[in-house]
């Protein structure tokens, strides 16, 4: 009878053991009878969010009062020379800072006004180059250094019309009316007679379904349409390839890079592309290039 009951106790724990291990997925499940594990240290477990390491504005939440002690020594203030600017500000400031890195090609994204990965890395260069003590960070001697390297910028600098650095234009787009759109730059530029009227970021189709390249023209316009294939809302479309069409896309504006079109040209500025809309004719080009 003895023998009998641990046997049922025996197979009792290897079950739960079991269905431990199958229904807690990504949670460590322990063995019956170890010592549990230590908990991981507080540096362990830190999330991206408490040292600012890139040049977006982080979600809702502003950086940890940690970030600072946590930033790599290179960037963190030295504490004889007085910081104007470091990683983890967020000022107008910073915004003309990197404008002025973006003038001096040490930086190709836009001001965003954020002080992060990007900045720091273009201010050390700056440094490196100019015989400064490369701390990433903005000290006054950096600063005047930098604004007499540059010039104020304008206001189209401090908030370019697109995220991306639009590309020169392809030889193609330089006669009449066009929508000229690189997928180098992944870029729209709204061209008339080889001057560039307004510009904005898209997307492109992915590996599985591309966005055809060549020279089109605008075949059809629809205000408001649903695509018959994907049952999705494509606003402001100016087909131009069969179903493919340059159109607005919620998705894009709510993701970004991070997913793509069927095929079509994806724009995430509906205001832009309603103007772009009301200015576009049937009939008028559209190149796509690389």
């Amino acid at each position: 009878m003895q023998r009998q009951r641990f046997i049922i106790r025996t197979i009792g724990v290897a079950a739960a053991v079991a269905l431990a291990a199958t229904a807690c997925g990504p949670q460590k499940s322990e063995s019956a009878g170890s010592t549990p594990s230590a908990p991981s240290s507080p540096t362990a477990g830190a999330t991206p969010e408490a040292s600012p390491t890139t040049d977006n504005k982080p979600g809702e939440a502003s950086p940890s009062p940690s970030a600072s002690a946590s930033a790599s020594p290179s960037a963190s203030p030295s504490p004889t020379v007085k910081q104007i600017m470091a990683n983890g500000d967020d000022t107008d400031q910073v915004r003309e800072l990197q404008a002025r890195l973006r003038q001096l090609k040490l930086m190709s994204v836009a001001p965003t006004g954020f002080y992060g990965s990007k900045t720091t890395a273009a201010v050390k260069s700056f440094q490196s180059k100019n015989g400064l003590t490369a701390t990433g960070s903005v000290d006054e001697a950096t600063w005047k250094k930098i604004q007499s390297a540059s010039k104020k910028p304008t206001a189209d600098e401090l908030r370019p019309p697109t995220v991306n650095e639009v590309d020169a234009p392809d030889p193609r787009c330089m006669e009449g009316r066009v929508m000229c759109i690189s997928k180098e730059s992944r870029t729209l530029a709204w061209m008339i007679d080889g001057k560039v009227v307004s510009t904005m970021d898209v997307r492109f189709g992915s590996e599985n379904t591309p966005t055809r390249e060549g020279v089109f023209k605008v075949d059809r316009k629809e205000k408001e349409w649903t695509s018959t294939l994907y049952h999705t809302s494509m606003p402001y479309s100016m087909f131009f390839s069969g179903g493919q069409a340059v159109h607005y896309s919620a998705d894009f504006a709510a993701r970004g890079y991070a997913g793509a079109s069927h095929g079509c040209v994806n724009v995430r500025d509906k205001g832009k592309l309603s103007s772009l809309f009301g200015q576009v004719n049937v009939g008028d080009k559209v190149v796509v290039y690389w």
